[in-house]
């Protein structure tokens, strides 16, 4: 099944090493990706979104929309992250932006393969996950700042 990225025309390159964080994330909890859409897009986009399903009025850096009712199949769903905030958090984290960014697509690939972080040990549970998925992504990471870099 096709895992897509929607981009702005100034990034390309960032597609191969997106799917293949995308994929790492899921199997490390024994999932695989079914029909997956990565939309890197800005702000007052993500912004819109989070207001219309979550009811909150303001940007945020990654959203998941997740549309599987079994969690033993494939995982369909959508990643919506704003370029905007990933550069903002680059610089506050003092990471680079491909870091950055790959934290983004592995934390809302993990959303959408069931895990959570609204009480304190789904959240430690999903930072070790992240943190696991991480250490064996340095060449996507490398990928995703040379890609960053170029636009």
């Amino acid at each position: 099944m096709p895992i897509s990225v929607a981009r702005p025309n100034n990034h390309p390159g960032l597609a191969a090493p997106l799917r293949a964080l995308v994929r790492a994330a899921l199997a490390l909890e024994e999932r695989r990706p079914g029909e997956i859409a990565i939309v890197l897009t800005d702000d007052a986009t993500i912004r819109a979104l989070n207001r219309r399903w979550r009811k909150l009025d303001r940007a945020t850096d990654v959203l998941s929309f997740g549309y599987d009712v079994r969690h033993d199949g494939p995982v369909n769903g959508d990643l919506a992250i704003s370029l905007d905030r990933m550069g903002e958090q680059a610089r506050r984290f003092r990471v680079t932006r491909g870091e950055e960014l790959a934290r983004l697509v592995v934390h809302g690939a993990l959303h959408l393969a069931g895990l959570d972080h609204h009480r304190e040990l789904e959240r430690r549970h999903m930072r070790a996950r992240e943190a696991l998925a991480l250490r064996t992504a340095r060449a996507q990471v490398r990928a995703l700042d040379r890609a960053l870099a170029r636009g």
